[in-house]
């Protein structure tokens, strides 16, 4: 890295350049820790992580066994080794002994995305429960028709307070956390919702997966999903930046203006030879022949397709909201493009997945790289190629849920 340092300051190396090298630095240099280390007080497996998106130093984590804890990734409460080894113990546990405590496994724990006052869990329980961070206490609860696999919040939302719950039902209920009701439904799935993810670009985007193989786009302004990625349907690697679609599009209609002949539209004789008429192409039908347009959400043939051969268990979309990612119990991971909403067929490395539980993926910011959970190992995958670029090991058992923050490496 001293090179590149000594090129930025000598000025040969740009700002943005720079700090891509460093970033792709200390992706490549990433590492278990000796000198970090977070007791967990969880007798259970690890559900469900998330670091608080205000500060990004708090760290929430759900378990099996019915617990939730948070703890201080950047304060140390002791340390050990002569003090080199820093020991991050929870600032505080709920567990089932609590009076307000889930009574079986909790599947989901997230943050409010505006500050950490408050924090929102789902459990097997088939609760769904808003917490107040300060005194431990629920503040909201809301009943599911059945196990609760996932909630998410938009990280986005001005105008709406909304969890969106997926659960072993077929509808994903949408909780309303300024009403303290369930506000909407949404129809479609054919089986359990494993997995639910708000999109990073509007506010008004939900995307679940689930059960039925099926990756459903939602406006949740509007009745019905609006988008079915089919696997089926795909387009070779992503599509090219927005600034150089920009340049071709103004280079052809530079020439367009140049060009003084105007293509004239193709004409056929008449019956009687006598006059010309035009083609079919741009006349307007008459109104009986008009085929109504319907719904892409309510077409048989869309409405029946699948993004994987079996349930999809974790969706992960980028952070600049263009593409979206998805394991399934297939053992597949797919690379979207949200846009046109096409496989993009970037080959990721055989991996192997867990097929009976959602499992949480993360991506670091660029977005260059994907965290994905592969049984007892967690393996980082270049996006845009596929490939395997580390492989952390570590763990005993299974791992359900990873996250990445750039903030505390």
């Amino acid at each position: 890295m001293w090179k590149e340092i000594g090129g930025r300051e000598a000025g040969q190396i740009r700002p943005n350049s720079f700090a891509n090298r460093v970033k792709s630095h200390r992706l490549s240099t990433l590492q278990l820790s000796n000198y970090k280390e977070i007791v967990s007080p969880h007798k259970g497996s690890i559900n469900s992580l998330q670091v608080d998106l205000t500060e990004e130093r708090y760290l929430l984590s759900g378990a099996s066994d019915s617990s939730v804890a948070v703890y201080d990734v950047q304060r140390a409460t002791d340390y050990e080794g002569g003090g080199h080894i820093a020991k991050h113990r929870s600032v505080f546990v709920v567990d089932k002994q609590h009076e307000h405590g889930h009574k079986y496994a909790i599947s989901s724990a997230i943050w409010y995305p505006v500050d950490t006052g408050l924090f929102v869990t789902g459990s097997y329980d088939h609760y769904v429960k808003v917490w107040d961070t300060n005194c431990t206490r629920v503040v909201m609860n809301f009943k599911m028709p059945g196990k609760v696999y996932r909630t998410a919040m938009s990280p986005l939302a001005a105008s709406h307070m909304l969890i969106a719950a997926g659960t072993e039902d077929v509808q994903v209920r949408l909780c309303d956390i300024a009403s303290g009701a369930i506000s909407q439904t949404l129809s479609g799935h054919r089986d359990g919702i494993m997995t639910v993810e708000w999109s990073t670009s509007s506010e008004w985007i939900l995307v679940t997966g689930g059960c039925d193989g099926a990756i459903r786009f939602w406006d949740i302004r509007r009745a019905g999903c609006f988008r079915v990625l089919d696997q089926s349907q795909s387009q070779l690697g992503r599509r090219p930046p927005l600034l150089k679609r920009k340049v071709s599009i103004s280079k052809s209609l530079s020439a367009g203006q140049n060009s003084s002949v105007k293509p004239r539209a193709p004409q056929k004789r008449s019956a009687n030879g006598n006059g010309v008429r035009q083609s079919s192409v741009g006349r307007i039908p008459a109104k009986g022949s008009v085929r109504q347009r319907l719904h892409p959400g309510m077409l048989s043939s869309q409405d029946r397709a699948t993004a994987h051969y079996g349930a999809v268990t974790g969706l992960k979309v980028t952070e600049d909201g263009m593409y979206l990612l998805s394991a399934g119990s297939d053992s597949r991971i797919r690379l979207w493009d949200v846009e046109s909403g096409r496989n993009t067929l970037v080959n990721f490395e055989t991996v192997r997945l867990q097929t009976s539980k959602p499992i949480q993926l993360a991506t670091t910011q660029d977005p260059a790289v994907v965290f994905v959970p592969c049984m007892t190992a967690v393996k980082a995958f270049d996006i845009w190629s596929g490939k395997t670029c580390l492989t952390f090991r570590g763990h005993y058992e299974y791992v359900n849920c990873c996250c990445f923050s750039s903030q505390d490496q």
